[in-house]
Order: C-alpha cells, then sequence, then structure tokens
C-alpha cells in the first residue's frame, strides 16, 4: 500500500493506513484481551456499531484479525488476531507505557500488564543486533526509496 502521492514513501504511514484509523488499535487491544465478540467490542471501546462493523472488515481483509463464527443460529462471529495481529500487541504495549509515564502521572493506571515473570510489564524497544536500548542520538536514517532524502524530495 502506497502512501498519499507527493509524501514520503514510509512504512509508518502504510501501517497507519491500517491501523491508524479511530478505533482500530483499541479493537486490537481488546482482541488481544479476549474480547473479540462484537458487543463486547462495542462496550469496551466505546465505538459506534457501524464504525465498529468497517474497521473489523479492514482489519480482516489487512489480515490482522481473523473472523471466527461462533454461533450458527443466529449467525455471530468473534475476532482473533492473526500472527500480524500479535506482531502489534508490542506496539500496544509501548503505546500504554508512553500514555502512563507521560500522560497519567501521579494517577492510578486503569491496567496494569504482567509479564510471564510475574512483574510489570515495561516494554523497551532494543536493537536486534547489539541489544541496547534505543534512543534517538543513537539513530541514523538511511532513505532507500530513489529522489528522497532525509530532509525530503530529491532535486531532480
Amino acid at each position: 500500500m502506497a502512501a498519499t502521492k507527493d509524501s514520503r514513501p514510509c512504512s509508518i504511514a502504510d501501517a497507519l493506513a491500517i491501523v491508524g484509523e479511530k478505533y482500530s488499535l483499541l479493537v486490537l487491544r481488546e482482541v488481544c484481551l479476549g474480547n473479540g465478540r462484537f458487543d463486547q467490542l462495542v462496550r469496551n471501546t466505546g465505538a459506534p456499531r457501524d464504525i465498529l462493523s468497517t474497521r473489523l472488515r479492514r482489519l480482516v481483509e489487512a489480515g490482522v484479525l481473523t473472523k471466527r463464527l461462533y454461533s450458527e443460529r443466529p449467525q455471530r462471529f468473534e475476532y482473533l488476531p492473526t500472527q500480524a495481529g500479535l506482531e502489534l500487541e508490542p506496539v500496544l504495549m509501548t503505546l500504554k507505557e508512553w500514555g502512563d509515564r507521560h500522560l497519567r502521572k501521579g494517577v492510578d493506571l486503569p491496567m496494569v500488564v504482567e509479564h510471564r515473570c510475574g512483574e510489570e510489564l515495561v516494554p523497551v524497544v532494543t536493537c536486534r543486533a547489539c541489544g541496547d536500548p534505543v534512543r534517538h542520538e543513537d539513530l541514523t536514517a538511511r532513505p532507500q526509496t530513489p529522489g528522497w532524502s532525509v530532509t525530503g524530495p530529491s532535486a531532480a
């Protein structure tokens, strides 16, 4: 999926085209928590039913969620994360940690997630090669798309 015309080619923009719509990440949060039935999703996300239907259809089409029949009469479905959906869970946990740290200072947290070790999860993004935590000052962007530099389109 390509970004809009004349904007920087970017995998972040491509990902946001799928999960950046209002309620999409909240739907994924709920499905990862095991709440994949439509009424649960309406209640727990606050999404209007018509919008939720559209988000669910889009997430299924994109391969982030899968739809499974759980009742024949009436016909009802539940949504489950695919492998691609599960790979977004660390992103959700990182967003949660950022919100806890920057938006809920001194306020009781609405949810704590525990790791299998029994401790509260505090996600840290690390470099796969060296294991060091990722810090802005340690990063260098190298645009790979012809005609683009870090500052924008190159002169033609």
